[in-house]
Formats: structure tokens, sequence, C-alpha cells
């Protein structure tokens, strides 16, 4: 009987332990929080943010993806408080083929926004999100380059897309080169440029060249050949999640780091999906726009599926039932209301994507006029 008695006596102690911590942190005036849910409720603040918007520091976006036909007479031309659009080339179609470089399709939006007094804001493209697609030259898919992409997967272990080999030195370099020649021709004309984000469905057993520390030196030096190419126009990195680890229980600094380098060397921070609800997104890059004191700038995307608090990758997105303009509310001014207080940022890009940008989006911003 004596083992069961120590048994029931520290079952005991741990009940009083955990009671004295929940109930006199509650008796003190704090209601425990586990970690994981430190900004669940951050964007309850800025539930009575309405439109219109009044026009502040944050310099607006439209983001088209790889649509560039669609800036072709579009309402941010005209408008006054969008300053230009974001567009994305891929590495492929800006090198058909190894040092030779094709920057006509950047260099005729460049003119065409200059043209109506908007700025270029260049996504630089070396991953994709359909299987069927690589975003780099066919001359890096060789053993010269270990094989220069590798496939991501999603947590279905599912092809969704591929990636260079960020981590690999002679892929690098050829991405470096790519930039120096970008920043010869356009640095100083073009508003900014940023490099796709920092997340990736790649690990060591499905890559064996892929490792954690050499994904994040990579990463490292192509913000030291951006910024290098780059001293004059905006430069950032979309730094959202970094594989290997998942804050803020799992944080082996990885996602800090590049943060704090950003800071260091003078480029920007941002990225994709401005979730104000999902603790993944709440977690990281959000939490770390929240809580730096940044001198760089910082800019957050509203991407496609945002306008609806959904991504795009979600597996239960599905536009047919969510488009209609009864049946939802409109949560722009509370995105911007979360980005603008919340986070800080200088840069905004808002997804052109139908039918909200138009129903949304446009009435928000056009109505203070």
């Amino acid at each position: 009987m004596q083992p069961r008695r120590y048994t029931i006596e520290a079952f005991l102690f741990i009940l009083f332990l955990f009671s004295t911590v929940v109930f006199g942190s509650r008796l003190f005036g704090q209601e425990w929080q586990k970690p994981d849910e430190k900004y669940k409720n951050a964007y309850k603040e800025y539930l009575d943010a309405a439109c219109p918007i009044e026009e502040n520091n944050i310099e607006h976006f439209v983001y088209f993806a790889k649509d560039r036909q669609s800036l072709k007479d579009h309402p941010l031309l005209s408008h006054p408080m969008f300053k230009g659009a974001q567009i994305m080339y891929t590495w492929k179609e800006l090198e058909p083929q190894k040092d030779r470089y094709d920057f006509s399709s950047i260099i005729e939006d460049y003119l065409y926004l200059e043209k109506h007094n908007k700025k270029l804001f260049i996504q630089l493209q070396d991953a994709t999100f359909n299987p069927k697609y690589i975003a780099i030259p066919s001359y890096l898919l060789t053993d010269t380059y270990g094989g220069g992409a590798t496939i991501q997967y999603n947590d279905g272990y599912e092809g969704e897309g591929w990636v260079a080999k960020r981590w690999n030195k002679q892929v690098r370099e050829r991405f470096a080169l790519l930039i120096e020649a970008l920043g010869a021709t356009l640095d100083g004309k073009i508003e900014g440029i940023n490099l796709q984000e920092t997340a990736i469905g790649v690990n060591t057993e499905t890559d064996t060249s892929f490792s954690e520390e050499a994904y994040l030196s990579g990463l490292k030096a192509n913000m030291v050949a951006l910024k290098k190419a780059f001293p004059t126009s905006t430069t950032m990195i979309y730094a959202n999640f970094m594989p290997g680890e998942w804050l803020p229980y799992d944080d082996k600094g990885y996602l800090r780091s590049i943060y704090v380098y950003g800071e260091t060397i003078g480029v920007g921070l941002g990225a994709p999906d401005l979730m104000i609800t999902r603790k993944g997104q709440l977690n990281h890059a959000l939490a770390l726009m929240h809580e730096g004191d940044y001198t760089v700038p910082v800019g957050i995307a509203v991407q496609d599926g945002n306008y609806i608090g959904k991504t795009g990758a979600d597996q239960d997105y599905d536009e047919t039932h969510e488009k209609g303009k009864g049946s939802r509310s409109n949560i722009v001014p509370l995105l911007h209301a979360f980005a603008k207080d919340f986070l800080k940022v200088k840069y905004m890009f808002w997804t052109n994507q139908e039918p909200y940008f138009r129903e949304d989006v446009l009435p928000c911003f056009s109505s203070s006029d």
C-alpha cells in the first residue's frame, strides 16, 4: 500500500502546483495564457476600423503576381493612394539561356507605370506552387548544380511545387549574377525588389543535399547579393517560416536570425499572407514584425484568400463558395489598421483578386477622395 500512497500524494502535489499557477495568476489579475496564443486577440483592438482609409505613411501597391496583362488600364493607374504595382518575374524568363538576360518584360512594365507616374516593385521568383512548373533556367537542372531545383511537399506529402536549391553554392552564385545584372539596369528606377518567401516544403528526407543550416546561410547570401546590387531601391525578403522550426515552442533561431540580419545589412523584411487570427502567421512573421524596432522597411502582402481570412494553400479554400458579396464582411479596413498600428509596416501589397479588389479594396480607398 505504501507505493500507492506516494502516488496519490504526488498527484495532489502536482494538482496543488497547477492550481497555484492558474488561480494565483488570476488572483493577481493575470490570466494565464499559452505562449502560442500570445497575440490571438490582438486583432480585436482594430475591429472598429472602417472605411474610408485615410492617407498615411504606408506605401500601397497592387500585387498582380504573373498576371502582367491585368495591369493595362487598371484603376490603380489613376488612383492617388496606390503608388504602383508589384509584379512577379521568374528567374527562368529573365535568364532564358546561361548568361543571356532578357529584362524586356520588366522594362515594358516599368515604362508603362512610369507613364502614369506609378512605380514598379519586383518580386523575383525562384520557387513555384505547382508541380508542373519550375521557375529556374533549364541549364541549372544538371549535375553541375546538384539538379538545380527540388520538389516541395505539403503536409500530406504531396508535391506542390519546386524551389531552387538556395543552399547550393553553385546555384546561389548564378542567382547572384542575375541579381547583379538586374541591379545594373534597374537600381534607382524601380521602387523595390523582394525575394520570395523563406518557407519551403523541403527537408533532409525529401532532399539529401538539404540542411537547415546551409539553407539559412544561403538565404543570407542572397540577401547580401540583393543589397549589393540594389543600394538605392528598396530591397526586401519575405521571411515567414523556416524549415526545421515552429515558433514559439521549437525555436532554433533561424527566422529570428533572418530578421536580425536584414536589419543589420539594410534589407527590408516582409511576408506574404496577412492572417490576423491564425496562430501560425501570428507566432512567426507577424510577431517578429510587431516586436522588432526596425530601421529597414517592413512590408506585408494581402494575397489570394486573405480578403476572406484564408490563404490560397488552405485545403478548405473554395472561391466558388466565398465570392458572394452579401455573404461576406469587408475586412479591408481591419487588415489595414492591423498592418499600420500592430505591424507598423511601410509597404502593403494588395492582391488584385476579384471580386474583392474592386468590391472591397477600391471602395475603402476611393471614398476618402
